[in-house]
C-alpha cells in the first residue's frame, strides 16, 4: 500500500477522533491502528514517520509515534 494511501487513512481516523479532544483522540487513533492495521501497514507508516511524517495531522503523528514506541520489535531468528 502506498504511503499516500496510509497517510490518507491515518488522517481519516484522526478526523473521526478529533471531536473527542486531544487527550482522547491520540490514544484512540493509536488503538485503532494497533487493532485494525496489519503489520505491513504499521511498518510502512512507522517508516514514513521516521522519514519526517509529511502529511500527517499533528494528533495522528503523535499517535503513530506513541504506538511505534510501544510496539515491540520482532525477534530475529
Amino acid at each position: 500500500m502506498s504511503p499516500d494511501r496510509l497517510i490518507y487513512m491515518a488522517n481519516q481516523i484522526g478526523t473521526f477522533f478529533r471531536s473527542q479532544g486531544h487527550g482522547k483522540a491520540v490514544p484512540g487513533i493509536a488503538e485503532h491502528i494497533k487493532k485494525f492495521w496489519d503489520p505491513r501497514m504499521k511498518h510502512a507508516i512507522f517508516a514514513h514517520l521516521d522519514a519526517g511524517g509529511a502529511g500527517l495531522e499533528p494528533d495522528v503523528r503523535e499517535a503513530i509515534a506513541s504506538l511505534k514506541q510501544a510496539t515491540p520489535l520482532p525477534v530475529a531468528p
